[in-house]
């Protein structure tokens, strides 16, 4: 009997799924993309005006394609299984065209879980591929070429080679740059707060407010003069309770996961990068091997931005709370939640565990610590929102002056108040425990009288807005729109491999030079491409082209067109040097000659001088850390010292210390010498002879044997002794038990068969 030959889009899904249908099908994977634009030249149809891309196979996958064509003759019939998003679809469609199969008429089946019950409810409803879908994929592929091709050459001959530009990455990059901006530009305030620390039964605070007009506000304190007049105030006050209000509060748990908030939840939670946590989501969507029950789909697909739950997940959520926790934490009725997101795909669903009864401790054994993070977020997240609300007892109590009989009309001018709330009943906090903290305040009635033990007054410092992390740059994106659930990783993973930001200590994003010059560029001279507003724009046609209200060909031409235009004209209107413009630091006390800070070939640098000045300039690297528009003129002057003359070795060579590529180092007679951890601003004489020493013994015991007139050395190297002529590395033969017993003529033979040697850090010789 002939089988069914269903492709999928990784050999992970694939395995899974075979496990599922049986021997009558034949389960392969298409390992991703089959087809792409060329990678050495545009592939769009420009001349011609259609925008038709011009799709090539890809070659890395040759094998893998005839691997299909094979599978698919000798089948009776062909399925594709790929991943119900756009980027799903377009590979299903590629892959009718390579099988010679006809989209329209194509099978094609998309689940959103991979089990058992999926598959098999999906084989049974198959559709054809969704050329709306593929149209909105091709848009979004065509625009980021166009925009990638013309607008990347422009960058490299303006401002450095290697650069990149990206309709969403740009915008990315820009953000994180006007945020830097934000930070560098912010002047922090000093303000104090004063709280009381009374007692009844037991120790609370209470924070001191002012009252204006019978209205509790923030009491705004500037310095500390002012802390002492008001605590000259509260000298010796005695106290009584104005007034007490509680409240029964509920609290509703959030919606389940999308893959934006899941983003931000995890790397709040666990410090994972976007990319990271797409990376466990996606093993944990494709399963998991649990032993007995064998490759299990742990949770539904991860690229989503809906926040529907399907029948069966609310109905066997509900059986699981009633029988694990008890009816009072099950829900009546299902919990729905309204979707915000612009351009959201209610079709799809939210992020959930393909089983509500498969707790977490059940099978945190077959998962690595990463995963089981991942999959106890998730599973808890989803369960939560079908669980009772919690009930809290909150309680605000107002402490006043007590007044003397003379004063008892008179309106005091600070109060305290002082916060608490208790539990009534947890509901969906039963799964998070440690999410509500139980402040707990005596029982009080109006018009008691209490004693403050003590005042306490603390010194702040408002501080600027925070550097973005994965998580809220995601939730930046998303608010404006930009991008979506399957972008967001990718896109950060881009302006990092770029290096337009990099991760400081606390693992949140700042720029590089690099990107506070392009998007300089960009913003004044490209301002449609890293528009906030424009960039949404285009995501909400992508959306309507999807939904078939548009035609892909014509957005892309209406696009085009003026952006072609506008990137001639500049690259004849930009000149360099306005581009990448010098930083003015300051005026070198010795010389007299002004210091410039700027971006060139090799990165951001320090210029002692001018081109015009008789004597050339000199230059000098920006150290980690440091930024064209903020270097300083003492860090500029540091940074130019370099080289430094020590002074002269035994031989009477000067020995200079200096930094480079490969970090530190002294360097005499044209010789380089590693001073690894050693300061060159600061090392001695003494010090650096003693690396070089120490540099020289460490070569000699590296040389075996040397022959007069020759190139050839035998040399101990990381794996053992070698022969060398200083291009191609000879290997020892296994049967040579003293290496300095060859000759030169027995090395040359050897030498016959060398390799080209690698060329790798070096620590003691020309670096």
């Amino acid at each position: 009997m002939s089988k069914t030959l269903v492709i999928v889009e990784s050999p992970t899904k694939a395995k899974t799924i075979s496990k599922f249908l049986g021997k009558d099908y034949q389960i392969e994977s298409s390992f991703g993309h089959v087809r792409d634009l060329p990678k050495s030249k545009m592939g769009i149809d420009i001349e011609g005006g259609t925008f038709e891309p011009q799709y090539e196979l890809t070659k890395a996958k040759a094998n893998n394609i005839k691997k299909l064509k094979d599978a698919a003759k000798k089948c009776s019939e062909i399925i594709f299984a790929t991943d119900e998003d756009r980027e799903g679809e377009a590979i299903s469609w590629h892959l009718a065209y390579i099988l010679k199969i006809d989209p329209a008429k194509a099978k094609r089946i998309a689940f959103h879980e991979i089990t058992k019950h999926a598959i098999e409810e999906a084989l049974s409803k198959p559709r054809h591929i969704d050329q709306n879908l593929v149209d909105a994929q091709q848009a979004r592929r065509v625009l980021d070429r166009l925009v990638g091709y013309e607008l990347s050459p422009l960058l490299w001959k303006k401002v450095a080679r290697g650069l990149s530009a990206g309709r969403v990455q740009s915008v990315a990059v820009r953000l994180v740059v006007e945020r830097e901006r934000e930070i560098k530009a912010f002047i922090s305030e000093e303000y104090w707060s004063i709280a009381g620390q009374f007692e009844k039964e037991h120790k609370f605070l209470a924070n001191l407010h002012s009252i204006n007009n019978k209205n509790l506000k923030k009491l705004e304190i500037k310095n500390e003069t002012r802390v002492k007049e008001i605590l000259s105030d509260l000298k010796n006050a005695k106290y009584t309770i104005s007034n007490i209000e509680k409240k029964e509060t509920k609290k509703t748990p959030p919606p389940p996961f999308t893959t934006s908030s899941l983003q931000q939840t995890a790397h709040n939670a666990c410090g994972y990068s976007a990319k990271q946590i797409m990376r466990l989501a996606q093993q944990l969507y494709e399963g998991i091997d649990l032993g007995s029950e064998g490759h299990v789909g742990l949770i539904t697909y991860m690229r989503t931005d809906s926040l529907f739950l399907s029948e069966k997940f609310l109905g066997e959520t509900n059986d699981y709370v009633k029988k694990q926790y008890g009816d009072k934490y099950a829900l009546d009725k299902p919990r729905f939640y309204k979707n915000k997101s612009k351009g959201a795909q209610e079709a799809h669903e939210a992020i959930r565990p393909t089983d509500p009864t498969r707790n977490p401790e059940s099978i945190e054994k077959y998962l690595d610590p990463q995963q089981y993070k991942m999959y106890s977020l998730i599973w808890k997240r989803a369960l939560a929102t079908q669980m009772s609300e919690a009930r809290l007892n909150k309680t605000n109590i107002d402490i006043n002056n007590k007044q003397k009989p003379e004063e008892k009309n008179k309106q005091s001018n600070y109060m305290f108040r002082a916060n608490g709330q208790t539990m009534i009943f947890d509901g969906w906090l039963k799964l998070y425990p440690d999410l509500v903290k139980e402040e707990m305040l005596p029982e009080l009635k109006k018009d008691e009288d209490i004693e403050c033990k003590e005042l306490k007054s603390e010194q702040h410092f408002t501080k600027p807005p925070a550097r973005y992390s994965d998580a809220t740059l995601v939730k930046a994106l998303e608010e404006y729109g930009i991008g979506r659930p399957s972008t967001y990783a990718p896109t950060i993973a881009t302006i990092e491999a770029r290096e337009y930001v990099f991760r400081n200590d606390d693992k949140r994003l700042e720029p590089n030079d690099i990107a506070m010059v392009v998007n300089d560029l960009l913003v004044e001279h490209f301002p449609k491409i890293v528009d906030y507003e424009f960039t949404a724009k285009m995501e909400q046609k992508f959306d309507d082209i999807e939904e078939g209200k548009e035609e892909w060909k014509p957005i892309i031409k209406e696009f085009y067109d003026p952006f072609h235009k506008n990137i001639e004209t500049k690259t004849e209107e930009l000149d360099k040097q306005d581009v990448v413009h010098a930083h003015e630091v300051g005026i070198d006390p010795k010389s007299g000659k002004p210091i410039s800070a700027r971006i060139g070939r090799f990165g951001p640098f320090v210029q002692l001088g001018t081109k015009d000045d008789e004597e050339k300039p000199t230059f000098a690297s920006l150290e980690k850390g440091m930024s064209v528009e903020t270097v300083t003129l003492e860090q500029a002057l540091k940074l130019l010292s370099l080289p430094r003359t020590l002074g002269t070795d035994a031989d009477g060579n000067e020995v200079f210390a200096d930094k480079g590529r490969y970090g530190p180092y002294v360097k005499t007679n044209g010789i380089f010498y590693s001073t690894k951890d050693k300061d060159p601003y600061n090392i001695e004489l003494k010090e650096a002879l003693e690396v070089i020493k120490e540099g020289k013994e460490k070569e000699a015991k590296k040389t075996i044997k040397e022959f007069d007139g020759s190139e050839i050395k035998i040399l101990n190297g990381r794996y053992g002794p070698y022969i060398t002529d200083g291009e191609k590395n000879g290997k020892m033969p296994k049967e040579i038990e003293d290496p300095a017993t060859l000759t030169l003529e027995q090395c040359e033979e050897i030498m016959k068969d060398a390799k080209p040697a690698r060329r790798g850090k070096k620590t003691t010789k020309n670096k």
